[in-house]
């Protein structure tokens, strides 16, 4: 249990730069609380309290703005930066290394007792107010953009943007496989779409012109 704070502790100092001292961490980043209390809440969950289970969360989401539910698989290396607003549904599995951004959601879309939250693979980033819906898997060392709603599931390595969730790529190429929690470079689809047939209309018009002043210069020539 003490290797597994430590870890949590060591994982918010290497990746968030605002972390002075494992001091800090331990008294004032409430990402970490709410990963300690799940862990109480998910024994006591697997031990068949699921009541109390239930209570510890609830207790958890009133400290810190985090509600996890206790059946949730939450991986090691896991970060909750700033945390509020954080939902992970219960059938949601998080795997190592991963980092959720505030406002994140993990949520389910069926009313059935089933697998209905998402799968999270290793090293994937999700941006701040973020929406992954439903039951599939995202792939390792993926980053999903900012206020991006996903709704099927993402290759390794992959960028997702956009409402719905678009899969795109970095630089035409699939992102590298580790943690990359920079959220400013990523490609807009829609805007590359527009760019591209903006180009394509001036092409046409500029062919346009060329055969107006040829077909004028053909009527010149026959009078």
């Amino acid at each position: 249990m003490f290797e597994q704070m430590r870890r949590d502790v060591r994982t918010v100092l290497e990746r968030d730069p605002a972390a002075r001292s494992a001091l800090e961490v331990v008294l004032c980043y409430p990402g970490v609380h709410a990963i300690w209390l799940h862990r109480l809440a998910h024994r006591v969950w697997g031990w068949g309290g699921l009541a109390l289970g239930r209570l510890i969360s609830h207790a958890n989401r009133f400290l810190t703005g985090i509600e996890i539910h206790p059946a949730a698989k939450l991986g090691p290396g896991l970060f909750i930066d700033h945390g509020m607003g954080v939902v992970i549904g219960e059938t949601a599995e998080i795997g190592e290394n991963v980092t959720l951004l505030q406002g994140v959601t993990l949520g389910g879309t069926s009313v059935r007792r089933e697998k209905r939250h998402p799968t999270l693979g290793n090293n994937v980033v999700v941006g701040a107010g973020a929406k992954i819906i439903g039951a599939f898997k995202i792939g390792d060392g993926s980053r999903i953009g900012a206020g991006s709603v996903v709704v099927r599931e993402v290759p390794p390595n992959s960028v997702v943007v956009g409402v719905p969730g678009r899969v795109t790529y970095k630089d035409g190429q699939r992102v590298a496989g580790e943690i990359d929690l920079n959220q400013t470079d990523l490609p807009d689809p829609l805007a590359k779409a527009m760019e591209q047939l903006l180009d394509r209309i001036q092409h046409l018009e500029s062919e346009v012109q060329t055969l107006r002043k040829a077909l004028e210069e053909t009527k010149v020539g026959r009078l």
